[in-house]
């Protein structure tokens, strides 16, 4: 009986731990599930591109100013080449390209803004250059949220400048890019542009344009031609053409 009693004594015990740590097992399956539902809660939808609508260029909408960000400086780029290593390799491998992309001109870039200011008066539109570079990062966070509301609050450059509406030129990459996968490159280098446009009004911090910039254009033939990459040089004024295109187009009607 006494044999008995422990075995059963036993098992019971060892019932009770293996149900504790299948209810541990629960509640720790539970608590990444509430984590993982805050965290995807947490990342926001990307901003939808909006085109823009004649009543944004009607000249009784309001006085326009236009600024930009600090340019960066041309620059070959290496998407995908992530750990130290990886970095150190892909580096080396295109220094060549690397050094002579900081020979090349941001060519019509910085008056990209002048440009849009000549286009807005042209219909009608009071528009002014902001000549200072504009720190998006620096402005405080924006109180309402929303669709097409912007993250930052633009609002003090209405009282600043005495506008209305805010235009943004946002060209954050500009030069070569080659994708890597770790060390290995995954594809050819490109001319390359990338960036943003967009408008704000400045009465409710809107999205009244909104233009994402990404082009890539290749090499016509061959590409690995030092010290002066002809081909790489021909895509990338190409990005450079296309890039101003796309951002003036909308407002030359």
């Amino acid at each position: 009986m006494t044999s008995q009693s422990l075995s059963v004594k036993t098992v019971f015990s060892m019932m009770g731990q293996q149900t504790r740590g299948q209810g541990m097992q629960i509640r720790f399956g539970l608590v990444i599930s509430v984590m993982a539902a805050v965290l995807s809660g947490c990342v926001s939808a990307p901003q939808r591109s909006i085109a823009l609508s004649t009543q944004t260029l009607d000249a009784r909408a309001g006085k326009v100013g236009v600024a930009m960000t600090t340019l960066p400086k041309v620059d070959t780029h290496l998407p995908g080449a992530s750990c130290l290593l990886c970095i150190a390799a892909a580096s080396m491998a295109n220094s060549k390209l690397t050094t002579y992309s900081h020979s090349l001109p941001e060519e019509g870039l910085p008056k990209l803004k002048s440009d849009l200011v000549e286009l807005l008066r042209k219909r009608g539109v009071d528009a002014i250059v902001i000549n200072e570079d504009i720190n998006v990062a620096k402005l405080p966070d924006a109180k309402v949220k929303g669709d097409d509301v912007a993250k930052k609050d633009f609002s003090s450059f209405r009282n600043k400048y005495n506008i209305e509406h805010l235009i943004v030129i946002d060209i954050n990459e500009v030069g070569f890019e080659r994708p890597y996968s770790a060390y290995v490159p995954s594809g050819e280098p490109k001319g390359v542009v990338a960036g943003l446009g967009y408008e704000v009004s400045l009465s409710n911090n809107t999205y009244e344009w909104y233009l994402p910039l990404n082009i890539q254009i290749s090499a016509d033939g061959q590409w690995d031609e030092p010290p002066n990459y002809p081909g790489l040089t021909n895509a990338y004024f190409q990005a450079l053409e296309t890039s101003k295109d796309n951002l003036l187009k909308p407002f030359s009607g």
